[in-house]
């Protein structure tokens, strides 16, 4: 495994250098051999689980702990950093260029009351959902190995621990802009954003205004990964700044969750008391994170202030308008209808509001729908309690449908292209941790296998594709440290 590591380059601030520190008895539970491929990985069996349980130090790796801030719900923490994790070092192939880093790896400077450690549990909830994601076609992070550390970790029990590797395109994040700029050290906000536009957009240091330009690549990116959270019902449940990644990608999966049953103020995680990150406040939170990164970047955005702040005020204007077109532009697509028309545009908020009053089922309604044009609509109607209302609207989806003048069959093809079977639900993703917890790792291999085709009619009468009962339903998730 052949790994460099840019950040190195940086001034020694941005980060410690630091190796994982060993664990006694690691066991190798789950290995990526596609994602392996992609990074023209090949190892022996026993250096898997000596590199990825932290034991064993590739020869040129240089191990470091990223250093960051954040503004974590809404209130500006200082000291943050990688409290529990290491970065291996980076792959560079014709594929792209990538991190490696080892999640739950053992104490940094950075870990503060933490152990540095992580439980199983978060381990094989991160592996399951962000291969989903990927699958899913959503900007992610993804799993490379998850090992069990044969130790334990003191949560409100003792645990089993667990290590993830972690692959991602890179850590940098809002809280790495915001360290610096709440420090006014001005000369490490432009290294580091320099640093940025070269890892992340270098086809802008052709342009005039740099830095400008790189705050609407981020938005840019970060308008596409939403729109795609709020396509499948992807609910984040810690949107700090943090956790706000320059690249676009969906990283930090804590608290993460999949709706059941619709609704746009569902919450899961376990610490978003007041609901900042509930799933509807998604779009308007990653502006809010946005604008936090632009006001690290002002000061070189233009010398004069004032039409410094136009400029990027009018990139942030721009997200707002841009994001809510592209989520309706996709959840009218879940639809088979085009999303820049206003008639359709309220056949789908009509849909929403009748399935938020029945609390339908969000990923097998939009499913279902591709029913309907076989004259099939028992799936569909079973999702909602009150038929009349539902069957009123199907009549009108189905006037707009024949205007969109499409073959039924390319609109069968298309809607279920769009509308997947398969969502990591969070019933069965506790099942999966339950039952890792007494060395049983079936559950969790099948769901990784299964979330390799999420669109899969073959999946329609799986258990993976149906939604939990009242008492299954998983109301609460937690961050793991």
């Amino acid at each position: 495994m052949k790994l460099s590591n840019s950040y190195i380059g940086l001034p020694e601030e941005f980060y410690q250098q630091i190796n994982p520190t060993p664990v006694e008895n690691p066991s190798l539970l789950q290995f990526n051999d596609e994602l392996a491929e992609l990074l023209k990985i090949s190892l022996e069996e026993q250096e898997k689980v000596d590199i990825f349980s932290g034991n064993k130090i590739p020869s040129d790796s240089i191990p470091i702990a990223l250093n960051y801030s954040g503004h974590q719900f809404g209130n500006f923490v200082h000291e943050l950093g990688d409290g529990r994790a290491v970065l291996l070092g980076e792959i560079n192939n014709k594929n792209g260029n990538y991190d490696i880093q080892l999640k739950g790896s053992g104490l940094t400077q950075f870990s503060r009351q933490g152990d540095g450690r992580s439980a199983l549990g978060p381990v094989i909830r991160e592996y399951i959902v962000s291969e989903a994601m990927h699958y899913l076609d959503v900007p992610t992070s993804r799993s490379l190995a998850a090992v069990a550390s044969g130790e334990y970790v003191a949560r409100d029990n003792f645990e089993p621990g667990g290590i993830l590797t972690r692959v991602a395109k890179s850590h940098l994040r809002v809280g790495t802009f915001e360290y610096f700029a709440s420090r006014q050290q001005w000369q490490d906000v432009k290294i580091l954003a320099d640093f940025a536009i070269q890892r992340h957009y270098p086809e802008i240091r052709e342009t005039n205004n740099h830095y400008l330009e790189l705050l609407k690549k981020v938005a840019e990116n970060q308008s596409i990964l939403i729109s795609k959270w709020m396509g499948v019902g992807f609910v984040h449940g810690v949107m700090n700044t943090d956790n706000f990644s320059i690249s676009g990608e969906t990283i930090d999966y804590g608290p993460c969750a999949f709706l059941d049953e619709y609704h746009p103020g569902k919450v899961f995680s376990s610490i978003d008391q007041n609901g900042r990150y509930a799933f509807g406040n998604q779009p308007s939170i990653s502006a809010w994170n946005l604008a936090s990164l632009a006001g690290c970047l002002i000061a070189f955005i233009d010398k004069d202030s004032d039409k410094a702040n136009e400029l990027a005020t009018e990139v942030l204007d721009n997200f707002s308008v841009e994001t809510n077109q592209r989520i309706l532009n996709l959840m009218c697509q879940k639809i088979g209808l085009d999303g820049s028309s206003k008639e359709n545009q309220e056949i789908l908020r009509r849909l929403l509001k009748i399935m938020m009053d029945n609390e339908a089922d969000y990923t097998i309604t939009f499913r279902s729908l591709s029913k309907i044009i076989e004259n099939d609509t028992q799936k569909f109607l079973s999702q909602f309690k009150q038929k009349t209302e539902v069957n009123i609207w199907i009549q009108d989806w189905q006037n707009a449908i024949e205007k969109e003048n499409k073959e039924k069959s390319l609109l069968k093809k298309e809607l279920d292209a769009v509308n997947p079977v398969f969502i990591p639900r969070n019933h069965l993703i506790q099942k999966a941790i339950d039952a890792s917890y007494e060395g049983k790792y079936d559950l969790m291999k099948e769901m990784i296998k299964v979330s390799k085709t999420p669109f899969d009619g073959e999946l329609e009468n799986s258990v993976y594709a149906e939604a939990p009962s009242k008492d299954q339903r998983v109301t609460q998730t937690f961050c793991g440290t």
